[in-house]
């Protein structure tokens, strides 16, 4: 199996993927054996999909949007019920501390930032929480439902309102983030 310490690269062909597929090492293939399954059921999944050419990175992505999104509903609605629905404080707030949130991750996590984070984390942060929690579309539909409804004061500061906050969101994020950087 191992050659002085080191796992040879093998190739592996299953029912699930069209043609053999070169694995990194054996220790893949011993995360498959029986007694390993047991005790470490998402290991085959993630090798299986590994050896079917899926990057780990977009699971990461997908699990951070799946967060997010939940995230999102929850706030929206707690928002919605403590201050009503005439106007969507809710998707404003989540807009605003999104864009705070990736203003401030995105500069602290820059290459001369204090926080050193893997690509891999990056993305989950920003293109799958954030990605996930942000609602541009939810933002579209509501004001444009607003202006259907003839409510064009609050269609006018949503739109207003959201850039703008959300762009001082985002710079304030910069800054705060600087501020630990020295």
């Amino acid at each position: 199996m191992t050659q002085s310490g080191r796992a040879v690269p093998v190739t592996v062909k299953n029912r699930w993927c069209v043609k053999p597929i070169p694995v990194r090492t054996l220790d893949l293939l011993d995360l498959l054996s029986a007694e390993n399954v047991r005790f470490f059921p998402l290991a085959t999944v993630l090798n299986l999909l590994e050896q079917c050419g899926l990057k780990m990175e977009y699971l990461w992505i997908a699990l951070g949007s799946a967060l997010g999104g939940v995230t999102r509903y929850w706030l929206s609605g707690v928002v919605a019920r403590r201050l009503g629905e005439s106007f969507p404080v809710g998707t404003l707030m989540v807009n605003v501390t999104g864009s705070f949130v990736i203003g401030f991750i995105a500069t602290l996590s820059d290459p001369g930032g204090r926080l050193l984070m893997s690509v891999t984390a990056r993305q989950f942060v920003m293109l799958g929480l954030l990605g996930g929690y942000t609602t541009f579309s939810s933002f579209s539909l509501q004001t444009l439902n607003l202006a259907r409804d003839g409510e064009w004061l609050y269609a006018s500061a949503n739109v207003v309102l959201s850039v703008v906050l959300c762009l001082l969101a985002v710079w304030l994020g910069q800054i705060v983030a600087r501020m630990i950087n020295r």
